[in-house]
């Protein structure tokens, strides 16, 4: 009796659980065989996605979301896929390209096609039509792996395909299990809690669909070929979707009453009442299925719309991101933290101490794809010129200018305050900023002067790559240089030992049968007046001007140049050779950061610049007084080959993680002394509108500063925001009438110890370059960069007098010795000066006045000077150069950095003196006039003790020694 009443009360249980899961259970639809258009889902997607597209273009009337479809072979399924998609792009906004490969594509070259969309910028999606139609092997898996996963709109990649599985929906989802899930939602039917099937496990559909479905929250089983009592399975599913590629193998019967059908099947069979004889059914049995289903999607007109409609939707989210990162100039950026000790070693241990961050990363935490730079090892990249294409809508960051008074021969720290000042603004302020800075010549840094990437804990890492070759710019506008000089004499020489037809008949030979004149020699003809392109047609006075330059060898004013200091070059005879008949001259040598390429290389604004500005080079002057051009020389496109790499600036970073920009070279006694304008341009659109570039301008105000506003900036066209003035106690007291400070020798006792009179004498100094700068329009914050041996007195008194003489700030800074952290209030003044409006910034002259008057108001307003003095020679070359236009063109001023006047002995700031120029020379491609103020070093020497004694290689550690 007792067992019985046990048995009841387990069966009682058992009935009260089975009711307790029945309520649980979902409550399905009532309804039944409402039919889930996919084709009426897609058109309201699709005209959702018009919208976007046309609510981006708004913002960016230039942008357009870009699709490539890539198709190898020329199957006419896979062509009316295609058609259909194109036609879906196009109608939505979508730039669709058809990539047709031919069936003998291999898989090398349909990996190299898809690699070239993955870093084309306008391309946003990629597509690899299937099947590879091939006559050679292609692993498809391959292929879809090496889409890129951020165009990867098909949502193949393994690693798209991992996010689903890990419940990572931040990639792009697969286009035909994402269609089937908004097929679901819009039946109504949560999902969230209902038990799912899904028929298939393919790759394509079943995998991935039983993925979203899991982490939209269902209970999912997934069914195959092995799956046993598939119908039974089938039965307990609230939402079904099937994809076996089984024409109806699903009947009615298995179904459950008011579940949703997804049929992702698409099969032919036979069907005589139709003219093909065929028609198109689903993997469900549709007629039995619709009657027990509460939402079934139809065969055709279902799943196959939605799976383009979800193609064009991963291509607009995809174009989405990509506008989002140029309307939003945020970035990622992550600051390396310093480990200062005390004392403070020298710069070489400190660049040591410091592990630089993989330059790949900071290049992504910048905002570049991988695309637009080009690794040299992993601590330093070049950037592609195509960043200013892509971002060329976007406004431009605060732009501030580093100069610095008269200098001592140590240098007072310009670049490291550059460096300063954008850790302090970056690393410490949150402020997205550039140093954008020169590359330093090997002449200095084997020489006495020593490397140029800062100091302390304010510079350039790793220092080593950063002062000896960097990515070879130099070395490229050596061999350019050193190519156009090999060409000058060789055509000399050429056309002093040949007839006028023999001369003619060897620049335009015949090749196979074909005589024609390449591109420059037509540029050659156009510029002589001869409208002809065939060059049989020319008749012999027409060849012989073609052909003979008529150079004037005592008037070719091109050299050769080497980036060191060599002496023994400054003077040189050349052609001594048997060989070369006699034809020897005397010439020289200049440092290669004093050619005029690389001067043209810092003001090009973009390659075809370069190429018209090297084209223009004039490099000496015909017997007749004619300027000869390296056009005329036929060189232009060489050098600009030789040049190919080093127009795009070099990536690096300052030791606190900020990027460096390093780009071109050219010293600013002899050149204009700024970095480029291509690296300044891509800093400013980087940063964005509330970001800073900073850079720097060689040596004092009087030097590099006019030059960076009267030639860069005029160039350019960008508006500096801001001055920054370098000063020290140290170089106060100098042109205070301090006793001469030497490099290597130890300083004076009046520099190490307290002498406030020295520095009231030598604050008139400063109180110039202060003038110099507010000249321009343009607020001049003045750093007061600190010693160890500087008291808080006179650093004070320095900071008052430049207050006083109309500086909008004055600062006390410690950057060299506590990096970013020194220059917070540097940071937080050049914040405050860039906040004034731009409107007032001018230029000291109008390129319209004569080359005499440009040279007295560079004279007068930026030395000081009484009155200007021009040799005879001087007079000569002006009038000639005016005959020829070059009075159009921008000063170039050749003079000692060592003061404001001509003599480098003169300090402080003296008034009324008499500058002399005594030479004068054109850099048209370059685009200016150099007057020469008294004789300017183009080729420097080596002391008695350069700096190559100290220096080593050490094997075993893979160390360079005796850098500074």
């Amino acid at each position: 009796m007792l067992n019985r009443m046990g048995r009841l009360l387990q069966i009682s249980k058992r009935l009260l659980s089975f009711k307790i899961l029945n309520r649980m259970k979902m409550d399905l639809p009532e309804t039944r065989g409402v039919v889930l258009s996919g084709t009426e889902l897609a058109k309201e997607i699709r005209n959702a996605l018009t919208e976007d597209v046309k609510a981006m273009r708004s913002k960016l009337p230039k942008f357009a979301p870009g699709l490539s479809i890539v198709q190898v072979g020329g199957r006419e399924d896979s062509n009316v896929y295609i058609r259909m998609k194109i036609k879906a792009a196009s109608e939505i906004g979508i730039h669709a390209n058809h990539v047709k490969l031919p069936n003998t594509t291999t898989e090398t070259e349909l990996i190299n096609h898809v690699n070239k969309l993955n870093d084309d910028p306008n391309v946003h999606g990629i597509i690899v039509q299937m099947p590879l139609d091939s006559v050679n092997k292609i692993d498809s898996h391959v292929i879809t792996d090496t889409v890129s996963p951020a165009k990867d709109v098909d949502g193949l990649n393994t690693i798209n395909e991992g996010r689903v599985a890990i419940g990572d929906m931040s990639g792009f989802l697969p286009c035909t299990p994402n269609g089937c899930i908004e097929l679901i939602k819009k039946s109504g039917v949560p999902i969230s809690g209902a038990t799912a099937v899904v028929l298939g496990r393919s790759k394509i559909v079943g995998t991935p669909v039983a993925e979203l479905l899991k982490w939209q929250n269902a209970t999912v089983t997934v069914c195959h070929s092995r799956t046993k009592d598939l119908p039974k399975v089938v039965s307990q599913a609230d939402i079904l979707v099937v994809g076996i590629g089984q024409p109806e193998m699903v009947k009615g019967s298995w179904i459950k009453p008011g579940a949703v059908v997804i049929d992702c099947g698409i099969n032919s069979i036979p069907d005589s009442t139709k003219k093909s004889g065929q028609r198109l059914v689903g993997d469900v049995a549709y007629e039995e299925a619709s009657k027990v289903a509460s939402y079934i999607t139809p065969v055709p007109g279902g799943v196959g719309p939605m799976t383009v409609a979800m193609l064009m939707k991963n291509t607009v989210i995809s174009a989405l991101r990509s506008a989002e990162k140029l309307l939003s100039s945020a970035w990622s950026f992550k600051a390396l933290p310093l480990k200062r000790v005390e004392p403070i070693p020298n710069d070489i241990t400190i660049s040591r101490s410091q592990e630089p961050k993989n330059i790949g990363v900071l290049a992504e935490e910048i905002g570049l794809s991988p695309s637009e730079y080009s690794l040299y090892g992993n601590k330093k990249a070049k950037i592609s010129l195509r960043v200013l294409d892509r971002l060329k809508s976007q406004k431009n960051g605060k732009y501030v200018v580093v100069a610095g008074i008269t200098p001592t021969p140590l240098g007072e720290g310009k670049s490291t305050t550059t460096l300063g000042l954008v850790q302090a603004l970056s690393a410490h302020k949150g402020k997205n900023s550039f140093a954008t800075l020169r590359q330093p010549s090997q002449g200095p840094t084997f020489g006495v002067k020593g490397g140029a990437a800062g100091g302390g804990y304010s510079q350039v890492i790793p220092m080593e790559e950063f002062n000896l070759h960097l990515t070879g710019d130099i070395h490229a506008v050596g061999a350019a240089n050193n190519l156009l000089a090999a060409q000058i004499d060789a055509r000399y020489f050429h056309e002093s030992t040949q007839s006028d037809k023999a001369l003619f008949d060897r620049l335009v030979p015949t090749v196979k049968g074909e005589r024609k004149f390449s591109k420059i020699q037509l540029r050659r003809l156009e510029k002589i007046g001869i409208k002809k392109t065939d060059p049989n047609s020319l008749t012999e006075e027409e060849q012989r001007r073609f052909a003979r330059l008529d150079i004037d060898p005592e008037n070719i004013t091109w050299t050769r140049v080497v980036d060191l200091n060599d002496r023994f070059l400054r003077k040189i005879t050349i052609g001594q050779s048997p060989t070369e008949k006699g034809k020897s001259r005397e010439t020289s040598f200049c440092i290669s950061v004093g050619s005029e390429i690389m001067a043209i290389l810092a003001l090009s604004t973009s390659v075809e610049d370069m190429k018209n500005r090297l084209a223009n080079i004039v490099v000496g002057f015909s017997k007749s007084g004619e300027p000869l051009t390296a056009d005329d020389f036929g060189a232009t496109g060489a050098m600009a080959v030789l040049l190919k790499d080093a127009i795009e600036p070099t990536l690096m970073q300052s030791i606190e993680g900020t990027p460096v920009l390093v780009h071109a070279g050219p010293f600013a006694n002899i050149a204009h002394g700024c970095s480029s304008i291509i690296a300044d341009a891509i800093g400013l659109k980087l940063v964005g509108s509330d970001g800073f570039v900073v850079t720097e301008a060689g040596f004092g105000s009087d030097i590099g500063m006019e030059k960076f506003f009267d030639i860069k900036c005029r160039t350019s066209g960008h508006v500096p925001n801001a001055v920054v003035l370098v000063t020290t106690v140290r170089a106060l007291k100098m042109h205070g009438g301090g006793p001469a400070v030497t490099p290597g020798a130890p300083l004076k006792p009046q520099y190490v110890t307290e002498n406030i009179d020295l520095i009231k004498k030598g604050l008139p100094n400063l109180i110039k370059h202060i003038s110099n700068g507010t000249k321009f329009g343009i607020p001049v914050v003045v750093a007061i960069n600190s010693h160890a041996t500087d008291t808080e007195s006179e650093l004070n008194l320095i900071k008052e007098a430049a207050l006083i003489a109309g500086a909008f700030d004055a600062v006390i800074c410690t950057h060299w010795a506590k990096g970013g952290e020194g220059a917070l209030e540097l940071a937080d003044a050049v914040i405050a000066a860039t906040k004034k409006p731009t409107r007032d910034f001018k230029l000291l002259y109008n390129l319209n006045t004569g080359i005499e008057e440009k040279i007295n108001i560079i004279a007068k307003e930026m030395y000081g000077a009484g009155q200007v003095v021009l040799v005879d020679k001087v007079k000569q070359k002006i009038v000639e150069y005016t005959k020829l236009g070059y009075d159009k063109l921008p000063l170039c001023m050749a003079k000692t950095s060592n003061s404001l006047t001509g003599d480098a002995a003169i300090k402080g700031a003296p008034t009324g003196f008499t500058l002399e120029i005594t030479d004068i020379f054109v850099s048209v491609g370059a685009g200016f006039v150099v007057p020469m103020v008294g004789e300017i070093m183009r080729m420097p020497g080596l002391p008695t003790r350069p700096s190559i004694y100290d220096m080593d290689w050490n094997g075993e550690t893979d160390e360079i020694e005796g850098l500074f």
